[in-house]
């Protein structure tokens, strides 16, 4: 299609840009690969007679994002500035509308989506699947520094090389000795009270799936059930309801460990898009909110894991052999599109559920209890916000794992 034609497109097209996921160290989610390929939802746009326009962006990861604590920090966040920049300058050539952009991603994409949402990006609206803040708030200056000088430490042994003078190869060599799998973004006074802007955001739509936890799954299981009942007894006054309500019993190592997984669920995404939705309802801006209940169509008893949205909603694998995931895969990005191009695609005062087994269904309270531990969450919201962390750092450091 010749840009001749595109510029001369009287209505210019809705965008949505998006930023995949990875733990904000690897590309696992990025539009190279089949996880996040971007064809199936632009084809159906134009078979709904809905058409947009995505822009994937790619950004950089690992410790070459990090950067340090003072003026060159949170790089990966400026590469997406940068790009939502270009969108605004450039996008109109290509027969977009940089005044409807739409801001998604998944994981640590919703991550810094959220992000941006605070800062006041230039984007409309967003979408965050499977993250925000919550699940990876910016670190302080002590724990940055820490995390650097690890890779320092390693990257000394392998030769007498500093972090800004080595080569990347040599820096990769030495972030695998370090054994560090996430990384975060640093504090700045951009980030400053970030639990509790809207931002000039206008809607809002909010993902999640039920096995969210199956990121610290193997480090879990790995975990002694003292350690478990230890870290739950850091509650306090809140650690005796706390236990009964995830199970948590040294007679019951199991049971326990499962608990303490649903607790890590809970704590880090469940209870934030609650948080957050109430909070954008108080605002009175329109959020939306839905749950991903469709299960792995080759590994179904690993259930609805964090990142199957990916390969449902995206369709980037053959999945004939699973008309039920395909055809969760079809309302769902037909949702995505009508939220896209700024229609309602389903009222704010009810919760979207895809799947199981290929349905689509509204549901009210009463339904959205049936599908998530609301009763444990509303407790966690009850608690001091730095107890309840308390708790998920003695349960979860060390544990992530994208390889669950």
């Amino acid at each position: 299609m010749s840009k001749e034609h595109l510029t001369a497109t009287t209505k210019k097209l809705p965008v949505m840009v998006w930023i995949h996921g990875g733990s904000q160290a690897v590309t696992f989610g990025s539009a190279a690969s089949g996880v996040c390929d971007m064809t199936t939802i632009v084809k159906d746009s134009l078979h709904l007679g809905k058409p947009i326009i995505v822009v994937a962006i790619q950004y950089r990861l690992n410790i070459f994002a990090f950067g340090d604590d003072a003026s060159s920090k949170n790089l990966a966040l400026q590469d997406q500035a940068l790009a939502l920049k270009w969108v605004q300058s450039h996008i109109s050539g290509f027969g977009g509308d940089p005044n409807r952009v739409t801001l998604a991603g998944e994981s640590a994409g919703a991550v810094f989506c959220h992000a941006h949402m605070v800062t006041d990006a230039p984007a409309r609206q967003y979408i965050l699947s499977s993250g925000s803040l919550h699940l990876s708030p910016p670190l302080p200056r002590d724990k940055s520094s820490a995390m650097r000088q690890l890779v320092q430490k390693h990257l000394r042994e392998l030769d007498s090389y500093d972090l800004r003078s080595a080569p990347a190869p040599r820096i990769i060599e030495a972030l695998k000795k370090s054994g560090i799998q996430s990384w975060y973004l640093q504090v700045d006074p951009l980030l400053e009270n970030w639990q509790y802007p809207t931002g000039a955001g206008e809607r809002l739509l909010l993902s999640d799936v039920q096995n969210e936890a199956i990121l610290w799954n193997g480090g879990m299981w790995a975990t002694d059930i003292d350690a478990i009942v230890n870290a739950f007894d850091l509650a306090g006054e809140f650690g005796t309801e706390l236990k009964r309500l995830y199970n948590i019993d040294f007679e019951r190592p199991s049971a326990s460990k499962i608990g303490a997984l649903d607790f890590l669920n809970d704590c880090r995404f469940v209870l934030p898009i609650e948080k957050m939705a109430q909070m954008w309802r108080t605002a009175q801006k329109p959020v939306f909110r839905c749950l991903l209940d469709e299960v792995n169509p080759w590994q179904p008893s690993s259930g609805s894991h964090h990142g199957i949205d990916l390969i449902v909603l995206f369709g980037g694998f053959d999945l004939s052999f699973s008309p039920s995931v395909q055809q969760t895969g079809i309302q769902m990005r037909k949702k995505w599109i009508e939220f896209i191009h700024s229609e309602e695609p389903w009222s704010p005062d009810v919760y979207a559920a895809f799947g199981p087994w290929g349905e689509f269904r509204q549901l009210d309270n009463a339904g959205l209890r049936s599908r998530r531990r609301m009763r444990q969450v509303e407790f966690l919201g009850a608690m001091d916000t730095k107890v309840v962390d308390q708790v998920f750092v003695a349960l979860a450091a060390g544990k992530v794992s994208l390889l669950n």
